[in-house]
């Protein structure tokens, strides 16, 4: 308990004093009904119990019997769609600041697994199909979320792109493709956010569950990222408690394979308790780290309406406009006199999806409710929750205006079973459309889905799951007092098979494997290759008011500082709002990369006629690839071409850059 010696040797002295029961005590969670997600505390030594709580979207309950209310955030897809890691930081203090308010320890999250599939039942939870958005994203919640004295436990790592078969699925990856798409995020977030914590996924990556992978937890994370912190199971993904013990696996979420399974391997030989030793040591020296064997966490009071102000903001921002022809919306409140609000998504908040992820609200706000806050008294408002079709349609004929929401719920522990919305949404939309030619449709959804009847509506807005606000927050965007500014994380396809993983031995797998034959060609990526035009791409986004970008400048290359990229960005329409512009990189040819890769991005705010002139750096990763061979990043030499735009499809703006051949390896 001296706190003027460093954390590693206070935890060392700990460990030392330990009886091997207790050490053994330490390493997995109760899994009782009050203490799910608890470590029990040692009183004779001045250890806390160590109290873990669900993510990544807010502080979640801890799926004991008595679940604690917390502010109910957008959904982390929703965050993406913000492309602002100053809103990600945001939304981590809340987060983390909450967590530590009910007296927690951890929040498992951010989520950092990329949107390899459409149809994941957990994609609503992560950041997109881009492994740099994701870092960018997740690296800035994950440094807000630990500056409120609460552990950041990023997951699920890694791979862990599918909910069916998620337990059993082995993930058939090369390791080229494992380095520049799906290890990058949890990259970023451990060196550059300084994560302490790893929670392993369930599936398997080339032949060895995630949470039993010496190649993943030692080799890469440990030895290569310098990763200092604990690692976690899943709930139930602990299948063998020596080889998760040879692994690095510190902290089960069961004491089903590391108690007496463990107790027995030490007595037999097969495990040393110095790697239990080094399995409590690592844990502890981070919660020495943030001070929690010296100070009590005291319960506070969570400022509910003060963190609902910030998700509604988060939301509002994430939100994409996705069609608006004849500048539909924004809505005049003044001119309506009747409005139609119609489906099932419209009578109640959407606050996430299905799972462990899933907060219970402080309070929520219907979307009805939001509406009439935004209108006069005398105007009509009319619900009907579109399970009569023929009912809303009719409903939708007579007001000036028809808003269908419609959506779906994703959920943890199963996968969509195609992309189309469920419970005959799509016919709904067609009707009140027929009935009404001023049908505005409002998506909440947690990732990509088909629009049949797309060209039969004016406008179309995406506003995900948008969280315990989300009446104010599509008010607020219906009639303008919030500007969309959101842009796609995700490709939009047009067709079911029009993806990148569209056979079944890529996606759900075969004889429990999925093979990821598509390699790089994730999301955009696939599309650019395959020259297939999606429904909406990567990256795109409309506004109440228009954008110009222009006079591209781009700086030689430098070992030290990589290249500096700089345009104009100029709000050229009526109202002040904010525009992604967005520095793709296309490789040389024999690179072997897929044709062009985001590499920078900036959100700018600005008024009517306002100019900005905007820097995005580049560093010596975005001109890297993966050498297998070697085992580490080289540049790849050669010319380069700079693509600066407003989405992955509207890139105006190019230049080349020349990278020289590397004279010593990559440091990063």
């Amino acid at each position: 308990m001296n706190r003027s010696l460093p954390p590693e040797r206070r935890a060392e002295l700990l460990v030392q004093r330990m009886t091997l029961d207790e050490k053994i005590s330490q390493i997995h969670m109760m899994d009782v009904r009050d203490h799910p997600r608890e470590v029990v505390g040692v009183p004779r030594l001045g250890i806390p119990p160590f109290k873990v709580t669900n993510g990544p979207l807010g502080a979640g309950p801890g799926d004991s019997g008595r679940p604690e209310p917390a502010t109910a955030l957008p959904a982390a897809l929703a965050l993406a769609a913000s492309w602002d890691p100053a809103l990600a930081h945001e939304f981590g203090e809340v987060a983390g600041k909450e967590v530590a308010d009910r007296g927690e320890d951890v929040i498992e999250g951010p989520g950092l697994n990329i949107a390899r599939v459409p149809q994941n039942g957990r994609n609503f939870e992560y950041f997109g199909e881009d492994p740099f958005l994701a870092g960018r994203m997740g690296t800035a919640e994950v440094q807000a979320i630990q500056r409120q004295g609460v552990i950041a436990e990023v997951k699920h790592f890694t791979a862990n792109n599918q909910e069916n078969h998620r337990k059993t699925i082995n993930e058939v990856i090369d390791e080229r493709t494992l380095r520049e798409i799906y290890l990058p995020a949890f990259e970023a977030a451990v060196k550059d956010g300084d994560a302490e914590a790893v929670m392993a996924a369930y599936p398997s990556v080339n032949g060895e569950f995630c949470s039993e992978n010496t190649h993943l937890l030692k080799d890469i994370l440990r030895d290569e990222w310098g990763f200092k912190g604990f690692v976690q199971s899943d709930y139930t993904g602990t299948t063998n408690g020596m080889l998760a013990a040879q692994a690095g696996l510190d902290l089960a979420m069961k004491p089903d394979h590391y108690s007496d399974e463990i107790k027995t391997a030490i007595a037999n030989g097969r495990v040393p308790e110095s790697a239990v030793d080094a399995m409590v040591a690592r844990r502890f020296t981070v919660m020495f780290r943030f001070g929690m064997f010296d100070h009590v966490r005291t319960p506070k009071t969570i400022p509910a309406a003060e963190d609902g102000a910030i998700a509604r903001a988060i939301a509002e921002q994430g939100a994409v406009l996705l069609k608006n022809n004849g500048n539909t919306l924004p809505l005049d409140a003044r001119a309506i006199r009747s409005i139609a609000v119609i489906g099932s998504y419209a009578g109640a908040a959407m606050t996430g999806g299905g799972g462990s992820s899933q907060v219970r609200p402080l309070y929520t706000v219907t979307p009805v409710d939001g509406l009439k806050r935004h209108l006069a008294a005398n105007v009509i408002v009319t619900y009907n929750n579109g399970t009569n079709v023929a009912a809303a349609a009719a409903a939708a004929k007579s007001a000036d205006v028809a808003l269908v929401m419609v959506g779906d719920k994703d959920s943890e522990g199963h996968d969509r079973r195609n992309l189309s919305l469920p419970n005959n949404q799509d016919a709904l939309v067609s009707a009140v459309a027929a009935a009404n030619p001023r049908t505005i449709v409002i998506l909440k959804t947690g990732g990509a889905v088909l629009m049949p009847w797309l060209e039969a509506v004016p406008a179309v807005l995406e506003v995900w799951y948008p969280g315990e606000e989300d009446g104010n927050v599509v008010a607020d965007l219906l009639f303008g007092d919030a500007n969309p500014s959101g842009k796609l994380p995700v490709t939009f396809p047009r067709a079911e098979d029009e993806v990148p993983a569209a056979t079944p031995e890529q996606y759900p797998g075969v004889n429990g494997n999925a093979v990821y034959s598509e390699k790089l060609l994730v999301g955009y990526r696939w599309y650019d290759v395959k020259n297939v035009t999606p429904l909406f791409p990567f990256g795109y986004g409309l506004s109440y008011t228009t954008f110009a970008v222009n006079q591209l400048s781009v700086s030689r290359f430098s070992e030290r500082t990589g290249v500096t990229v700089t345009f104009n960005v100029v709000n050229t329409g009526p109202r002040t709002g904010a525009e992604v512009v967005q520095v793709y990189v296309v490789a040389p040819p024999d690179a072997g990369e897929p044709p062009k890769q985001l590499k920078g991005f900036a959100k700018v705010k600005l008024n009517p006629g306002e100019k900005q002139r905007v820097t995005v750096r580049l560093d010596r990763r975005a001109f890297s690839i993966w050498d297998t061979g070697a085992g580490h990043w080289v540049l790849a030499p050669g010319q380069h071409q700079i693509l600066v735009g407003t989405s992955s499809r509207d890139l105006p703006l190019r230049a080349t850059v020349l990278i020289p051949r590397a004279r010593r390896r990559d440091a990063q």
